[in-house]
């Protein structure tokens, strides 16, 4: 392989394999501590609207959120009580809470299980301030293990081939 060649692929892996341990590590990083100390829920398995979403493995879910002071979707402040990227619903009977759809984070598997089909519920947890944060509760997550482990195994072996050939390229 070229000097050159082997510099840019070099450079490209080291940035690649780097960029998704950096996220692999984040991700786990928001799972753990949402699962430790975010706001648990009972959340419903809804029915996706359109066939793009039906498709997704990881479910649609609605949870009642409270609000403290304001109301949701009045702005795009990040105060207490906005609620982002999300279609909020008031509840009829209860001014301070609003149903908000989110699909849970890290949970990706190639079909979507039948425990989690549309009606079920599921506990969760959220994050008080941005409410489309949300995980499934430990006990009913779905094994994450194996993917965690293929994306931190792609980023290593990418960032090792990555200053393999920069190695070899800069002797």
């Amino acid at each position: 392989m070229e000097t050159p060649t082997a510099l840019v692929g070099g450079a490209v892996l080291t940035v690649f394999g780097s960029a998704l341990l950096l996220w692999c590590a984040v991700e786990l990083r928001l799972r753990h501590r949402l699962r430790r100390r975010g706001v648990p829920a009972t959340a419903q398995v809804v029915a996706d609207l359109d066939a793009a979403g039906a498709m997704d493995s990881s479910p649609l879910l609605s949870y009642p959120v409270e609000l403290s002071g304001g109301r949701a979707g009045t702005g795009a402040g990040s105060g207490s009580g906005t609620v982002h990227e999300l279609r909020p619903v008031s509840v009829p009977d209860d001014e301070s809470h609003y149903l908000v759809l989110a699909r849970p984070r890290g949970s990706t598997p190639l079909r979507r299980p039948v425990r989690l089909a549309p009606g079920a519920a599921v506990q969760v947890a959220y994050d008080p301030r941005r409410p489309d944060r949300v995980v499934l509760a430990a006990h009913e997550e779905l094994p994450s293990l194996p993917a965690d482990l293929f994306w931190a195994l792609l980023g290593t072996s990418a960032l090792a081939g990555g200053l393999t050939l920069l190695a070899v390229a800069l002797r």
